[in-house]
């Protein structure tokens, strides 16, 4: 497969809508020979884009809809989320690893998309993030 496949839809403010795509993003990827690492890289980091667009973007209002938007070919993928939420600001989110944050439940998500893909970009107030993963990325590097 060498042509590029391109999809767009968007789902109701539920976390199992999310279920179907991210199959049908694993699907893609091995159709294009991405391998295991890659693939898991973009489960997790999907799951947790598509969790924070529901919950805290969204606030879980099903009235309110997440858009996902993919791009894959042989060299690289490309994931799109966007939610109808207020917005925020991604640096203001205290980092998890530092000692006086270490119990809090929230950071690890973005800790994880930024460590997992090539390129994690919050744009448009924070209501929309970008995530691209090439193929055979050697993310995340794991210092000793």
């Amino acid at each position: 497969m060498t042509e590029p496949v391109e999809f767009e839809t968007s789902i109701l403010s539920k976390l199992t809508e999310g279920l179907g795509l991210q199959q049908k993003i694993v699907h893609l990827m091995e159709r294009f020979c991405y391998s295991s690492r890659d693939v898991f890289a973009v489960r997790l980091s999907f799951e947790e884009g598509l969790a924070n667009a529901i919950m805290h973007g969204n606030q879980s209002d099903k009235s309110k809809l997440v858009r996902v938007t993919c791009r894959i070919d042989a060299r690289e993928l490309r994931i799109q989320i966007q939610d109808q939420g207020a917005g925020f600001e991604p640096d203001a989110v205290p980092d998890p690893t530092r000692e006086e944050f270490i119990e809090r439940p929230t950071g690890r998500g973005l800790l994880l998309m930024r460590a997992y893909m090539n390129r994690c970009e919050f744009i448009d107030g924070g209501r929309c993030l970008i995530m691209e993963r090439e193929r055979n990325s050697p993310l995340p590097i794991i210092e000793d």
